[in-house]
């Protein structure tokens, strides 16, 4: 997901979208401790989808835009 596309959500979908990118990050470590991961690269994408949302909304906490 891009900044850009990230910046049009509400605050309350950003907490939501990381909520669910950490939970299936659980879930593929998971299945890389198993061997049965088939796509490695999934758990990096949704490691900087997660920084990317935590970004956007650190950036509104500082315009005062969240509390």
């Amino acid at each position: 997901m891009k900044v850009k596309e990230i910046r049009e959500l509400t605050t309350e979908q950003i907490v939501a979208k990381i909520k669910e990118n950490k939970e299936e990050l659980f879930n593929l470590r998971f299945q890389q401790a198993t061997g049965n991961l088939e796509k490695p690269s999934r758990i990096r994408e949704l490691r900087h989808d997660v920084a990317r949302f935590k970004t956007v909304l650190r950036e509104r906490e500082l315009n005062g835009e969240v509390k």
